[in-house]
C-alpha cells in the first residue's frame, strides 16, 4: 500500500519507454479525481489542442480500491476532443482492480506511437506492442483477439477503441471489458490520436489484506449494508431501467428529441419489459456484490438452415433513453440491436442516440435530407436507424463524420441549434426541469452525476436560485471526494462521511479520514481550476431553446428562472475557482 505517496507509471508512446514515478500529495488530493487533476496540472498542456502529441491520457484509482465493496471505478482524464478542455470520464469493469494489482495508483500515457499499438501493463512489466492487424476492427473483435494473445495470471482488464475512436470522433468512447465504458467526452479519440488501439492491464501482483481485526469487521459491516439495503434490490433486479416508468409518470422522460416528456408507449420499453423479454444474466464490476450490469440478447439469422446467432448486449437506463424513447423506438430488441451496432463501432451510445434524434427532427423540418443522412430518418423507424447506426459508426460520409464531432457542430453547419438537445454534451435522460438543465450544462464533466440536480427538481417546486446553486455546489463537493475514492456513485447512500472515515482509518489513512469535508471542497476547487485553465468559460455556456419548451410535473419550464440559475451557477463556479484559502 502506498500510504504516503502515489505510485504512477508514466509511459511515453513516442519512445516506447515507461518509468515508475512517486508523487507526493496523498493528503491533498486523495486519489481518483483529485489525483487525475493533479497529474494533468503537471503533464497537461493547457494552451495546446487536445490532439497535441504530448497531451496526457490519465487513468487513476483511489485509496480504497480493492479493499471495500463498490470501490470499483477508474477515473480517465484527458483534454477532450469535444470541447478542447480538461475533462473526466468514469468507468468500471475490472480496470480499477487490475490497476490496484499492477501496484499502481495511476497510469499516465503521453506521446504518440508511430503505428497502431497496444500497451501492456503489469506489476513487473510494461511494454508496447504493434497491432496493425487490429486497425479498423470493432471493439468486440478486438477484445477477442487481445484475450488470446495477451494471456497471464491475475486480474486482467482490456480497454480498447473501435473505428470511431481511430478516426477521431469526438463522441467516441473507450470500451472496458465489453460491458463498461469510459463513454463520455471523447476518450476514444484521445486514445486513437495516439495510435493506441488498446491497453491491457494485467493485475498480477499479490498483496496481503490488513491483518487488524478492525478492518475485517468493518468490511463485513459495509458489505452487509450494501447487500441488505434497498440499493441491492433496486440495482440488481431491474437496475436503472426501472427509472423509465417513474420518469415517464413525472413527465421527465425525453421522447422524440425532447418534443415530449411522457408517452403511453413506455410500457413497451420499460425496465420490466426488458427484464421479461431480453434479460439473460447479471454481471458486476470487480469488487462489487450488487451486480447492476444487465446483459440482454439479440438474435440474428446467419445460416441457410435457419440456425440463429445470439449476441449478448449490456444495457441500462441511459442507452434505453437515448436509443429508445429519444428516437421513438419502442421495441426492446430493436433498442439492443442499435446499442450493439453503435458500441461495436466505439461510439458513445448516449451521445450517438441524441445526435440521431436531432438529425431526425432536422429531417422533419427539411433542414436535412437523405443526401446527408443516406437513409430516411423517421421517429420510431428502427430499421432505418439500424442502417444509420452502421453509417454513423464508420463515418460513412461528411455529414456523419461531422455529427461525430457533436450535435452542435453539425447544427452550426446545417442549422437547427434551437432543438439540439445538448447540455455541455448530448443530454442525459432526465428532463426534470431547470435545476438539472443548469447542472448538466455547466457541470464539471457535463454529466447527470456531477450533482443531484435531477433529484433536486423532483423535490422542489419552489424557485429559489440561491438554494439551488448552494445545493449544486455542496453536492458536487461531496461527490468529488467519492470520485477521488473512485467509488461507484450508486453507493453514495452507504458511504457516508462517517463510514468513509472508518474505512480510511482501517487502512492507515488517518489524515484523509479526519479531513473529508475540506478535502472534498479542495478537490472540487482543483478540478475547476484545471478546467478553467484549459479554456472553460462558464459564462459562455448556452442552453438551447428546446429546454425552455419542456413541460414537467411542475408545469412548463420557466425561461427566466432557468436564466437566473445559469447565471448564478456560472458565477459561483468562477468564484470557487478564484477563491483564496
Amino acid at each position: 500500500m502506498n500510504r504516503d505517496h502515489f505510485r504512477v507509471l508514466v509511459f511515453n508512446l513516442t519512445t516506447g519507454e515507461g518509468e515508475i514515478t512517486q508523487f507526493d500529495g496523498r493528503d491533498r488530493v486523495a486519489g481518483g479525481s483529485g489525483l487525475a487533476a493533479m497529474l494533468f496540472s503537471q503533464y497537461g498542456q493547457m494552451e495546446a489542442p487536445w490532439d497535441a502529441v504530448d497531451q496526457p491520457l490519465i487513468f487513476a484509482i483511489g485509496p480504497l480500491t480493492g479493499y471495500f465493496p463498490l470501490m470499483s471505478k477508474t477515473v480517465c482524464a484527458f483534454k477532450s476532443p469535444y470541447h478542447n478542455q480538461y475533462t473526466e470520464s468514469h468507468g468500471g469493469g475490472r480496470s480499477a482492480m487490475a490497476l490496484r494489482f499492477a501496484n499502481l495508483d495511476a497510469l499516465v500515457i503521453v506521446g504518440r506511437s508511430p503505428a497502431s499499438c497496444f500497451l501492456e501493463v503489469g506489476s513487473q512489466h510494461h511494454r508496447v506492442r504493434d497491432c496493425g492487424f487490429l486497425r479498423g476492427k470493432d471493439v468486440l473483435e478486438s477484445g477477442k483477439i487481445l484475450r488470446r494473445i495477451s494471456k497471464g495470471p491475475g486480474h486482467r482488464s482490456i480497454l480498447r477503441i473501435g473505428p470511431a475512436g481511430e478516426s477521431g470522433a469526438a463522441i467516441a468512447g473507450i470500451n472496458v471489458d465489453t460491458y463498461r465504458h469510459f463513454g463520455r467526452m471523447g476518450g476514444g479519440a484521445a486514445m486513437g490520436v495516439k495510435n493506441l488501439k488498446a491497453i491491457v492491464l494485467q493485475g498480477d501482483a499479490i498483496f496481503p489484506l490488513p491483518q487488524e481485526t478492525g478492518y475485517t469487521k468493518l468490511f463485513a459491516e459495509v458489505h452487509r449494508q450494501v447487500t441488505a439495503s434497498g440499493m441491492m434490490k433496486k440495482y440488481h433486479d431491474l437496475g436503472t431501467p426501472a427509472n423509465l416508468r417513474s420518469l415517464n409518470e413525472l413527465h421527465a422522460l425525453p421522447w422524440r428529441n425532447l418534443q415530449a416528456t411522457a408517452d403511453q408507449a413506455v410500457d413497451r420499453i420499460s425496465g420490466e419489459r426488458f427484464a421479461e423479454d431480453t434479460l439473460l444474466r447479471n454481471s458486476a464490476c470487480s469488487g462489487c456484490p450488487v451486480g447492476c450490469i444487465h446483459v440482454g440478447f439479440v438474435r440474428e439469422k446467419f445460416m441457410a438452415d435457419h440456425r440463429f446467432l445470439y449476441r449478448q448486449v449490456g444495457y441500462d437506463y441511459e442507452p434505453i433513453f437515448a436509443l429508445g424513447t429519444m428516437l421513438g423506438v419502442t421495441d426492446s430488441f430493436a433498442v439492443l440491436t442499435l446499442l450493439d451496432l453503435l458500441e461495436k463501432s466505439g461510439l458513445d451510445a448516449m451521445s450517438a442516440g441524441v445526435a440521431l434524434a436531432w438529425a431526425t427532427e432536422a429531417t422533419e423540418k427539411g433542414i436535412l435530407s437523405t443526401e446527408e443522412t443516406m437513409v430516411p430518418l423517421v421517429f420510431g423507424d428502427a430499421a432505418s436507424y439500424q442502417q444509420a447506426a452502421r453509417l454513423f459508426g464508420t463515418g460513412a460520409n461528411a455529414f456523419y463524420r461531422l455529427l461525430g464531432q457533436g450535435t452542435l457542430k453539425a447544427a452550426e453547419v446545417y442549422g437547427g441549434k434551437d432543438f439540439a438537445c445538448v447540455l455541455g454534451q448530448e443530454m442525459a435522460g432526465y428532463a426534470t426541469g431547470e435545476v438539472f438543465f443548469t447542472a448538466q450544462a455547466l457541470g464539471f464533466r457535463h454529466s447527470h452525476l456531477d450533482s443531484g440536480g435531477y433529484s433536486y427538481d423532483q423535490q422542489h417546486a419552489e424557485q429559489n436560485v440561491s438554494a439551488a446553486v448552494n445545493f449544486l455546489l455542496q453536492d458536487e463537493a461531496s461527490r468529488a471526494f467519492l470520485t477521488s475514492m473512485a467509488a461507484c456513485l450508486f453507493a453514495r447512500g452507504v458511504y457516508t462521511d462517517a463510514i468513509l472515515a472508518e474505512c480510511l482509518q482501517s487502512l492507515g489513512y488517518d489524515n484523509l479520514a479526519t479531513n473529508i469535508s475540506q478535502l472534498g471542497r479542495d478537490i472540487q476547487k482543483l478540478r475547476w481550476q484545471t478546467r478553467i485553465a484549459s479554456g472553460f468559460r462558464p459564462e459562455s455556456v448556452t442552453i438551447p431553446k428546446r429546454f425552455q419548451q419542456v413541460t414537467t410535473w411542475k408545469g412548463p419550464v420557466d425561461p427566466h428562472y432557468l436564466h437566473l440559475l445559469q447565471t448564478g451557477y456560472a458565477q459561483a463556479i468562477v468564484t470557487l475557482a478564484d477563491k483564496q484559502e
